[in-house]
């Protein structure tokens, strides 16, 4: 259950980012400090190609013009 809210928390974060397209690293650090700023303290960012993406709902981000994606996930402790 917290892993479908922090999706959509981060869906909901990242829907202005993905308006324009961005380099990679650029819109990662983006996202990155949006995450920081809910004080999740232990997830995985990752830089992924399209063919990469399996579960949709991991996606927080779209960069390089739709080439690649950012993938989330909120590592348990």
């Amino acid at each position: 259950m917290k892993r479908i809210a922090a999706t959509l928390i981060l869906s909901a974060l990242a829907s202005s980012v993905l308006a324009a397209p961005k380099p990679c690293e650029e819109l990662k650090a983006e996202i990155e400090a949006k995450i920081q700023a809910q004080n999740v303290s232990s997830y995985t960012l990752e830089i992924v190609s399209n063919e990469e993406a399996h579960d949709q709902n991991m996606v927080v981000g779209t960069c390089e013009n739709g080439t690649k994606k950012i993938i989330y996930q909120k590592n348990d402790r």
